[in-house]
C-alpha cells in the first residue's frame, strides 16, 4: 500500500501541513538566474503593494497635519522608530507564509484556542480598523479640487461620489486582471515611482535648505512630544507611518501570491481574466535537511532585500518629502492645516506662491498618493476576508466550487457599498485617525501570535532570539499608543503632552 503524502502539525485546530520541498527562486521567477535586473522585474512586488497603502493616510495626511501644526521636534522620532519596528514586523509575518505558504490571517487560526476565535476575529478587526473610508474620502476630495480648480466647500456632497468612483476603479482594476497581486504591483511600480520622483524634485525647487535639515534632524532627535499635540494624533501618526503597525499582516499574503517560499505550492488569487485557480485550504512546508535550509536562505535574502531596500527606504522618503513640503506650505501661507483642509492644504499654498501650475501638480499627486492606498486597503480588506473563509469553511469550498473569486467579487461589491454609506459621516482626517489607532491595537494581539507559530516553523526558518525581543517592542510601543488612545476616547488620556 503506498505512503500518503508526509505532514507536519503545527499548532492546533487546523489541517497537518504537507511536507514538500521548497522550490528555487529561479523555477518561480521562470528566469534562468537572478541578478539585480531580474531582481526587480520578477522577485520585488509585495513590497511595493505595501509601500502604495504606506504613503497615504499617513505620509500625505497624518505625518504633514503633525508637522504643519507642531514641526518636527518630538515628532520625527516616531516616524522613525514605528517604520523600523513595522519594517521588522513585516518580515516576521511573511517569514510564516514564505514557510507554511499561509496567508496570516489563515496562520492564526492554528493559534491556541484556534480558528473559531482567531479567524473571525482577524478578519472583524481589519474590517473594523478600515471601513471607515477616511483614505477614499479623501482621495475624492483630492479629485474633487482636481476637477474643478478650488477646493471642495466644507461637507460638499461631490466629494464622496468622487471617492465612490474610486472604489469602483479598484473594483474595475481587479476585475481586469490576471493574477490581482500582479496586477496591483504594476499599478503601484506606476504611481509609487511617479509619487517620489515628482515630490522629490517639486521639494528640491521650493523647500530651503534648512527645512530639509531641520526634518533630517527631526528623525533623529529623540525629545518629548510637542505641548498640545493630542493622544489621538500622536498615536494616528504612529499607526499609520509605514503601514498599519500590528495589523500590516493583512498586506503579508501578497508573497504567497508571488510565489515566494512554499506561496508557489499554494496557489493564488486570480481576476475574472485569469484561468480558474484553486488555492489549498492548508499550507505546506518543507523538510528539515540542508538544501531546503540552503534555499531557505535565498529566500529569506530575497525578503530582506524586498522589506529594507524597497519598503523601509521608499517609506522614510515617503514620509521625508511630503512633511517638508508641508513645512513649506506652512511658512508660505502663514498659518497650520486643519483636519478639513489638509488633504489640498499643500496644493493651495503651492497655487499662492508658484501659480496654477503647481496648484495642479500638487492635486494631481495627492490623488495618485490617497488612490494608491485606497487600492491597496479596498483590495486587502476583500482579500484577508476571501483567505479567512476559504480556509475555514469547507461548505464554502463545495459551493464555490473550489473558486475563490466567486467568493471575492460578490464581497466586494457589497463592502464598497457599505463604505460608501459609512464614509458620509465624518471628515476624512478624523476617519483615518480612527483607523491609525484601531490599528495600534493589533499590536497588543499579534506580535505573540507571531512568536508561536514562527518558533514552531522548520528549524531553517525560525527567528533569531532577539526577533522575538523585537516583536515584543512592537507590543510596548504600538499598545501604549492605543491604550492611550481609549482613554482619550472614554474620558482623559493616561498621558498628555
Amino acid at each position: 500500500m503506498a505512503e500518503g503524502p508526509k505532514t507536519r502539525q503545527l499548532g492546533v485546530s487546523r489541517p497537518e501541513l504537507v511536507i514538500a520541498d521548497l522550490p528555487e527562486p529561479e523555477e518561480v521567477f521562470k528566469v534562468r538566474r537572478i541578478g539585480v535586473k531580474e531582481l526587480f522585474k520578477f522577485a520585488v512586488g509585495p513590497s511595493l503593494i505595501a509601500l502604495g497603502i504606506s504613503i497615504g493616510s499617513g505620509e500625505w495626511l497624518l505625518g504633514p497635519q503633525a508637522v504643519g501644526q507642531y514641526g518636527f521636534v518630538g515628532v520625527g522620532w516616531v516616524i522613525l522608530v514605528s517604520a523600523v519596528l513595522q519594517t521588522f514586523y513585516n518580515v516576521e509575518c511573511s517569514r510564516y507564509v514564505m514557510a507554511t505558504g499561509e496567508a496570516p490571517v489563515v496562520g492564526w487560526g492554528r493559534v491556541p484556542p484556534g480558528y473559531l476565535l482567531w479567524v473571525p476575529l482577524s478578519v472583524f478587526i481589519v474590517i473594523f480598523a478600515f471601513i471607515a473610508g477616511g483614505w477614499a474620502a479623501s482621495a475624492g476630495q483630492g479629485l474633487y479640487a482636481l476637477v474643478h480648480g478650488e477646493i471642495a466647500p466644507a461637507g460638499a456632497e461631490e466629494p464622496r461620489l468622487w471617492a465612490i468612483a474610486l472604489l469602483v476603479v479598484v473594483f474595475l482594476i481587479t476585475a481586469a486582471a490576471r493574477r490581482i497581486s500582479r496586477a496591483l504591483e504594476l499599478a503601484n511600480w506606476v504611481m509609487v515611482g511617479t509619487i517620489l520622483v515628482a515630490l522629490l524634485v517639486i521639494d528640491i525647487f521650493v523647500v530651503p535648505f534648512g527645512q530639509w535639515w531641520d526634518a533630517i534632524l527631526g528623525f533623529v532627535t529623540p525629545a518629548a512630544p510637542p505641548a498640545g499635540i493630542t493622544a489621538t494624533q500622536l498615536g494616528g501618526l504612529a499607526g499609520f507611518t509605514a503601514l498599519a503597525s500590528g495589523l500590516n499582516w493583512y498586506v503579508m499574503g501578497h508573497y504567497r501570491d508571488k510565489g515566494y517560499g512554499m506561496g508557489h505550492r499554494v496557489g493564488f488569487l486570480s481576476g475574472l481574466r485569469g484561468e480558474r485557480k484553486e488555492i489549498l485550504a492548508s499550507g505546506v512546508t518543507f523538510p528539515d535537511d540542508a538544501r531546503n535550509a540552503g534555499l531557505w536562505k535565498r529566500w529569506y535574502r530575497l525578503l530582506l532585500v524586498d522589506m529594507w531596500g524597497v519598503f523601509f527606504v521608499g517609506a522614510m522618503l515617503g514620509m521625508l518629502l511630503p512633511t517638508i513640503l508641508m513645512a513649506r506650505a506652512v511658512e508660505i501661507t502663514g498659518t497650520k492645516p486643519t483636519q478639513a483642509n489638509v488633504p489640498t492644504f499643500v496644493a493651495g499654498a503651492l497655487n499662492q506662491e508658484y501659480g496654477r501650475g503647481m496648484f495642479y501638480v500638487a492635486l494631481i499627486l495627492g490623488v495618485l498618493i490617497l488612490f494608491s492606498t485606497q487600492l491597496g486597503i479596498f483590495e486587502a480588506m476583500v482579500r484577508v476576508a476571501t483567505d479567512a473563509a476559504h480556509s475555514t469553511s469547507p461548505r464554502l469550498r463545495r459551493l464555490i466550487e473550489g473558486d475563490p473569486r466567486r467568493f471575492y467579487y460578490p464581497f466586494m461589491i457589497g463592502l464598497l457599498i457599505v463604505i460608501a454609506v459609512i464614509l458620509h459621516f465624518a471628515l476624512p482626517v478624523s476617519l483615518v485617525q480612527w483607523s491609525a489607532n484601531m490599528s495600534n491595537l493589533g499590536a497588543l494581539i499579534y506580535p505573540f501570535l507571531l512568536i508561536y507559530l514562527n518558533s514552531r516553523l522548520p528549524k531553517a526558518a525560525r527567528p533569531r532570539w532577539w526577533h522575538y525581543l523585537v516583536l515584543v517592542l512592537n507590543f510596548l510601543f504600538f499598545g501604549f499608543f492605543f491604550v492611550n488612545f481609549i482613554a482619550d476616547l472614554v474620558g482623559e488620556p493616561l498621558i498628555t503632552f
